[in-house]
């Protein structure tokens, strides 16, 4: 069937019969005709009709569901038998098992073998497990320092985590006082302002960013985790997150009052400092008081050749002196096809240390962010990155493949939107951050063809705890991965020192936290 643009601004159709004998361009020229124009003067939009099925349609209907319709649309799907058997079929089954494919060649390409891999990354199942949190971000990067301490000390892979929980609590007290500041700074907009609601939204979620990451630890270092576990409301924070962002909501309203009331700011200053510390006695209770930045404590542990060592440190000196891994070094690449490349990105009111380090993303193609990574991982590093985890994905396997699901069979079309529409229209943005620790290159081609992951999610999910993505599905649904200098291209490297910021709005999807 064939479509073309009417100069009465609407699309005119052939009759059935007549669109099987003539071709396209006859088509054209008797639509033209109709219409008293020149053919060349008609821009086609059957493009737009492709994979859809318009049937009788009537020029006085204006409204596209009416009765007539829901007619003709049952009588069309009950024309095809294939319609009835799958309609059974999806009653009884879930959509993901009816279209996932499982021929052979699907199986070998999703296998988990790599030729490339790093030597050291710790267990997937030793307090790697971030439970009913969303603590992925911290999780990543406490395998990044994990790794580094037990390359430095010889430790066995199944005996040291640093401490996420840690981490957690800090950031949780500096993303309050961070809300409680912009708070302050939009206090003449009005309370149902997009920008002031947005503040609302979410003052303390658990996610984040690299960058996060670096105001955290440059502030408060790192302890083992032994110094400071996790324990129940750390691991499922739900209620902890409602009980302070209430509080940090009754607090911005009284904020918002003293600034109407042009109380002087000394007092504001204190009302503030006073809020925080309510939000720091709800964590003490709740995660536990954990080391302050200069608090010693001894670290003890064996080596694999059982060696005892022991040293006393404080959190400081244990991210500098022990974990050698310096985070501020390191700096995120991403995709985001809807902006200029070789650029750098910020997101405007994203962070969680007050006057700490702004999120930065140097925008690349994905082909030079996996040139990065197949660099790193042969040079025995592994990998943060962030990516839509929710996207083609099989938790009891472990495999996330965009090629593995088969929708046109079932539904007689394809998702067809692209990565940069994805992001404009809001079905895709980075959710999860995990560690790539692997790849898997084609002998022959020198392409990768599909990537070793560690999640965060425990060893009863994936293949024990290992996830596994193609590379195809690297292509659409990874976003970011963390380098330093001595992999990134000298350009790339020299638009992150530059620090000339194209500033993203804080609704932007670049600002989603991992």
């Amino acid at each position: 069937m064939q479509f073309f643009y009417s100069s009465k601004d609407k699309v005119s159709k052939q009759p059935a019969d007549e669109a099987a004998t003539s071709t396209p361009s006859e088509a054209a020229d008797a639509s033209a005709a109709s219409n008293e124009k020149p053919a060349k003067e008609q821009e086609d939009f059957s493009k737009y009709f492709q994979g859809l099925n318009l049937i009788d349609v009537q020029s006085d209907e204006k409204e596209a569901v009416n009765s007539r319709a829901l007619a003709r649309w049952e009588e069309d799907f009950r024309a095809q038998p294939k319609n009835v058997l799958s309609q059974n079929v999806f009653a009884q089954t879930a959509i993901d098992q009816i279209i996932a494919k499982s021929n052979p060649a699907a199986k070998l390409k999703d296998r988990f073998l790599f030729n490339t891999t790093v030597e050291t990354i710790g267990s997937t199942s030793f307090f790697n497990n971030q439970k009913s949190s969303g603590r992925c971000w911290i999780f990543a990067a406490s395998n990044l320092f994990r790794t580094a301490v037990i390359k430095n000390y010889n430790l066995k892979d199944d005996e040291f985590q640093v401490s996420q929980s840690y981490v957690f609590f800090y950031d949780k007290l500096e993303k309050a006082n961070f809300f409680l500041e912009q708070i302050h700074e939009t206090a003449a907009e009005p309370l149902d302002s997009r920008l002031v609601q947005y503040l609302l939204a979410g003052p303390v979620g658990d996610g984040g960013q690299w960058d996060m990451i670096i105001n955290v630890v440059s502030k408060y270092g790192l302890v083992p985790y032994e110094a400071f576990p996790d324990n129940s409301q750390s691991t499922n924070s739900s209620k902890l997150n409602y009980i302070v962002t209430e509080k940090l909501r009754e607090f911005a309203i009284k904020i918002r009052e003293l600034v109407a009331k042009k109380a002087p700011e000394g007092v504001i200053r204190d009302f503030k400092v006073a809020a925080v510390q309510t939000v720091y006695k709800i964590l003490a209770l709740t995660i536990g008081q954990p080391p302050k930045p200069t608090d010693s404590f001894v670290w003890e542990f064996a080596n694999k050749d059982g060696e005892h060592k022991h040293f006393k440190t404080d959190p400081l000196d244990f991210y500098k002196t022990h974990v050698k891994l310096d985070a501020a070094n390191h700096f995120s690449l991403i995709n985001d096809p809807r902006n200029p490349f070789d650029k750098l990105y910020t997101v405007d009111r994203l962070g969680n240390v007050y006057g700490g380090k702004p999120i930065e993303y140097v925008n690349t193609e994905i082909e030079e962010i996996k040139t990065v990574a197949i660099k790193m991982l042969k040079d025995n590093e592994p990998i943060f990155f962030g990516s839509d985890v929710g996207k083609f994905g099989d938790n009891t396997t472990g495999v996330l493949d965009s090629t593995a699901y088969d929708y046109e069979s079932a539904f007689d079309f394809k998702l067809e939107n692209n990565k940069a529409d994805r992001l404009r229209v809001g079905s895709s943005l980075m959710t999860h951050a995990m560690v790539i620790t692997g790849v898997h290159i084609d002998p022959e081609t020198k392409k990768p063809i599909r990537w070793k992951i560690e999640n965060s999610w425990g060893d009863q999910t994936g293949n024990k705890g290992w996830y596994l993505m193609t590379d195809e599905w690297f292509n659409e649904y990874v976003y970011q991965i963390v380098t330093t200098k001595k992999y990134a291209s000298k350009k790339t490297f020299d638009v992150w020192k530059s620090k000339e910021f194209s500033t993203l709005p804080y609704y932007d999807p670049m600002g989603s936290l991992a």
